[in-house]
């Protein structure tokens, strides 16, 4: 049964004649039916307020057979503890997670959990990671959008395919993430773009609008410097992923050491130094391949020959 609260909301609603709002809380509704199993009432609720209307296109789990070329779904299992953060960030990350968690008392306050975050950084600094530990922090689905699928050259078709995976998350509690965002949210104002982009950015932008606050919504990007600036007020929560210092790549590599459980060959700070640039993903590589080669060449390998080894190899594929 949908909590009272959303249900005197939706009455006051239909009311004063609100339809924007009216619709929003059906689709909460729809998410904690769902949520609490209720399929059969989801679906037909999810039937009366979509346009096509066909409920026998939802899976009893919920997910849309025709939606499987635009989404992705991964179950979460990384946690925010194994993620690489500034302790900035993990602070702001940590305060939505308790946000959704906490949601119906903000809601008798008439707040709502903020659920729109941008994230930025290099590549292999661990923005995927994010999404997904903030997924399992909120005990949340994740669902990452498939630009292959997306995307069309068909006049107004990416459009519409766009509005099919909102259409779908608008009416479950879930995580929504944009990779690469800067690949379909570039700046409208560019010469270069078509009309169709164009079109494309203001329907994304407007269904990050219309997003309810149980759909959290995560866009990263490598270059934001190429996204629409109207994109970037779209999002209440910006944060930044760098690369790491040579303090934090040194912790890092102790973690790691720890973690695998054996000899790196060299010190972490020796390591550092010979990896300048590394990204987390590029540390975490070396390491498990240092440790992979170490264990093949037991019991007479040399660990030290075979991390300078691994290094090296590093060092001459990041110059290519």
């Amino acid at each position: 049964m949908a909590r009272s609260d959303l249900l005197i909301d939706l009455v006051e609603a239909e009311r004063q004649g609100d339809k924007s709002r009216f619709r929003t809380l059906v689709e909460a509704i729809i998410a904690e039916e769902r949520a609490n199993q209720h399929h059969v009432v989801a679906a037909r609720l999810t039937e009366l307020i979509t346009t096509a209307g066909s409920s026998d296109l939802l899976h009893h789990d919920g997910f849309a057979e025709n939606l499987g070329e635009l989404l992705h779904q991964v179950v979460p299992r990384r946690r925010l503890s194994s993620v690489q953060l500034s302790p900035e960030v993990r602070a702001l990350t940590t305060q939505v997670v308790e946000e959704h968690h906490r949601s119906d008392l903000l809601r008798s306050y008439n707040l709502e959990p903020r659920n729109r975050i941008l994230v930025e950084g290099p590549p292999g600094n661990g923005k995927t990671s994010l999404a997904e530990a903030i997924a399992a922090e909120a005990i949340l689905p994740l669902f990452i959008i498939r630009y292959e699928g997306v995307v069309s050259s068909f006049l107004g078709e990416t459009a519409f395919r766009l509005d099919q995976v909102f259409e779908f998350a608008r009416t479950r509690r879930c995580v929504l993430f944009f990779d690469e965002f800067d690949s379909i949210a570039k700046e409208r104002s560019d010469a270069h773009e078509t009309g169709e982009i164009k079109r494309v950015v203001s329907t994304l932008l407007m269904q990050i609008d219309r997003l309810p606050s149980h759909v959290i919504v995560i866009a990263a990007t490598n270059h934001s410097e190429l996204l629409d600036r109207a994109a970037w007020r779209r999002f209440q929560l910006r944060v930044e992923l760098p690369a790491p210092t040579r303090t934090e790549a040194v912790a890092f590599l102790d973690v790691l050491r720890e973690r695998l459980g054996g000899d790196l060959g060299l010190a972490s700070r020796t390591m550092a130094d010979k990896l300048p640039g590394a990204s987390y993903a590029d540390l975490e590589q070396v390491a498990l391949d240092i440790r992979r080669r170490s264990v093949l060449a037991m019991p007479d390998g040399n660990t030290r020959a075979i991390a300078q080894e691994v290094i090296n190899q590093w060092r001459t594929q990041k110059h290519h």
